[in-house]
């Protein structure tokens, strides 16, 4: 391992000796090995892969390219219409409900767009909402995803998940869908059920012993319910609509996810570059495969070595975890008291003692498509050669940010 790593900070080295840092790089070997993985551990159903994991244009492409792999999750509506004309994909489902008007004007607009395009919906007040933009007889009809809240809740108000749709039961799925097919302007098309507390919680938290048994055991009680009510609800809905998909899991819980006979796809995106909130995982563990590099601007003190920026800080509960994580060379940490800074980040730790000013140092990203918000182009890593490539922010688009 530690041969590995060194062999790969000399490549990344050498493949970048002529760029400034910042620079962020992917490691194309790294990065169709994941993918593979991904292929296999989804056991013969096609994986829609998550572009917020992803924000690279190139990569989505190459990776929808590959066996096993169909369509994608867009994290907004204007980045899946954005995704669909530049032929990217012409199936592009919007993982989160949209109240974005001017997009969902353009949608409504365009026929192509319209047939190509899946919006998510949980309520009828979403289709209140699109309705009172432009009014079906004014448009093409609309394609629709029902999203099942897939949270666990064991016994009374107890939540275990995250906060997603109102939808629950398959009663409730049942009625739901009855009102959504008996709307105008709209075809119920899919479902999706995200599993958040099983693929996007590391069972394996480093440090924490107890916190991982608690993490597990939570997990192996709340999928068999979760299965027995997914299936209940897909049946449910399936009585009012020819569903095309029913989408479910995450890098997290690929292989799980696709045991479901009641899904017929999974998505999947974070996998691809293997972010350190994933070394948390026992199941399955990515290949690193996305990195930062910062340049050393000084040192302070003997066993101190300060890099020039470095406090790119994940989304989510804030904590360590959400820092990037300083990986080549190896053997260096934060200074406890400061922690990865907006402009500056002292590294202890006995590789410190070694790097002058000048040396790069390649850091991890906690999670996956964020670190494409820092920068304006990826630079795609194949042997000993980097090739440049933008990230959505340097083609102009901040779809979320």
């Amino acid at each position: 391992m530690i041969a590995e790593r060194v062999a790969l900070r000399q490549r990344l080295d050498r493949a970048t000796d002529k760029l400034e840092s910042p620079v962020a790089v992917v490691d194309l070997t790294a990065f169709d090995a994941n993918a593979a993985a991904l292929t296999a551990r989804a056991a013969g159903k096609p994986i829609r892969v998550a572009s917020k994991s992803v924000r690279v244009r190139a990569l989505l492409e190459r990776v929808v390219r590959r066996d096993g792999w169909a369509g994608v999750m867009a994290y907004t509506l204007p980045e899946a219409i954005w995704l669909v004309r530049q032929g990217v994909s012409d199936d592009v489902l919007v993982g989160y409900p949209t109240a974005d008007r001017t997009a969902l004007a353009e949608l409504a607009a365009d026929p192509a767009l319209a047939a190509a395009v899946t919006v998510m919906v949980d309520s009828v007040e979403h289709l209140d909402f699109i309705d009172s933009v432009i009014a079906p007889q004014h448009r093409p009809e609309l394609r629709i995803c029902l999203e099942l809240d897939a949270s666990w809740r064991p016994v009374g108000p107890v939540h275990v998940g995250v906060r997603r749709s109102p939808v629950h039961t398959a009663g409730q799925a049942g009625k739901i869908a009855r009102q959504l097919v008996a709307r105008p302007g709209f075809t119920l098309v899919g479902m999706m059920a995200y599993e958040a507390h099983i693929a996007g919680v590391g069972d394996l938290p480093p440090g924490q012993a107890l916190r991982g048994r608690v993490i597990r055991q939570m997990q192996r009680l709340s999928y068999p319910e979760l299965l027995e009510r997914r299936s209940a609800a897909v049946r449910a809905v399936r009585e009012h609509a020819e569903l095309e998909f029913v989408n479910g899991g995450g890098t997290g819980s690929v292989a799980a996810t696709a045991a479901d006979e009641s899904v017929t796809e999974v998505a999947a995106g974070s996998g691809l570059f293997g972010p350190t909130l994933f070394d948390a995982y026992r199941a399955w563990r990515p290949t690193p495969a996305a990195f930062f590099g910062l340049s050393v601007v000084r040192r302070p003190a003997p066993g101190i070595a300060t890099v020039l920026g470095g406090g790119w800080i994940a989304s989510g509960q804030t904590g360590p975890s959400r820092q990037p994580m300083p990986w080549l060379p190896e053997g260096l940490k934060y200074k406890t008291d400061e922690g990865a800074g907006e402009v500056q980040t002292p590294l202890i730790g006995p590789a410190a003692e070694h790097l002058r000013p000048g040396d790069r140092v390649w850091f991890r990203h906690a999670k996956a498509g964020e670190l494409c918000e820092h920068v304006n182009e990826v630079h795609l890593v194949d042997g000993d050669t980097a090739t440049p490539t933008p990230t959505y922010r340097g083609e102009g688009y901040a779809f979320l940010g």
